[in-house]
């Protein structure tokens, strides 16, 4: 395992130690740990069945891990979806897994589920807010989520999301089949959402897109960290651009913001 120290400047909104995830006999992640500051986008990069859907599942509960989650003060050994929700984390999934046959704004209140509970008087404020980030959804508020775009799909997923209000705001492969303008603007939004006072966990395989907008990054390879550092730095690094830049490295530049 490599145990290294980055990443220390900040307050920590959520610190990974040692997060393990098996399935089965097959170890998906080993030992894993990072961090997010409040205010900061990092970035996991790394090739496909690398561990970083894994990772994200596990911080959130969805999937049984070993280690420890700190997120937001609180210290999981095995966290609650639920209680990770209220606490303030938020995933978009990769398969994004909208309601298709409801509006675009029904699936948005969904994203405010918690909060309703709640009795929180600021939904309808967010979803305000929502449509001032994605006028595109406003405008289309009533139609079917089913009948959008891929484009508009990962705005909705993105959006309902945020109606939930989160500390942070987890990513997981939001360039997935989109065309390189529409990834081009995706990425805006989300260094965009950064002003916003949301923190980002972005998992991408995009790499040069998600070094470029990183204030620090992770690289994941077999389920274990491989390296760590600046994502500025990281984007210029020899080993990263001859694993992940080389061979797409035109096509990525089209995709960077």
């Amino acid at each position: 395992m490599i145990t290294m120290l980055g990443n220390q400047e900040g307050t920590p909104l959520l610190e990974v130690n040692n997060l393990s995830v098996a399935y089965g006999k097959v170890e998906a992640l080993s030992n894993f740990n990072m961090r997010v500051n409040q205010g900061q986008i990092v970035s996991v990069v790394g090739p496909n069945g690398a561990g970083k859907t894994t990772l994200l599942s596990a911080i959130m509960g969805v999937l049984g891990s070993k280690g420890h989650v700190d997120f937001d003060g609180h210290v999981e050994q095995c966290p609650q979806v639920e209680q990770m929700v209220i606490r303030g984390l938020g995933l978009v999934p990769e398969k994004r897994e909208l309601f298709g046959t409801m509006s675009i704004e029904d699936n948005l209140m969904l994203g405010a589920f918690q909060r309703y509970r709640q009795r929180d008087k600021e939904i309808f404020s967010t979803l305000d807010e929502v449509y001032d980030i994605f006028p595109r959804l406003k405008e289309r508020r009533s139609q079917q989520a089913g009948t959008l775009s891929g484009g508009e799909r990962q705005m909705l997923a993105v959006g309902r999301a945020l109606m939930a209000k989160p500390k942070l705001l987890m990513l997981d492969e939001p360039s997935l089949g989109l065309a390189p303008l529409i990834t081009r603007e995706i990425f805006k939004v989300i260094d965009q959402l950064r002003g916003h006072g949301v923190s980002i966990l972005l998992v991408e395989q995009n790499a040069r897109a998600a070094l470029k907008l990183a204030d620090y990054a992770y690289v994941l390879e077999m389920g274990e960290l491989s390296m760590e550092g600046r994502g500025s730095d990281l984007v210029e690094d020899p080993r990263i651009i001859e694993s992940y830049l080389g061979i797409n490295s035109k096509h990525q530049d089209v995709l960077a913001i």
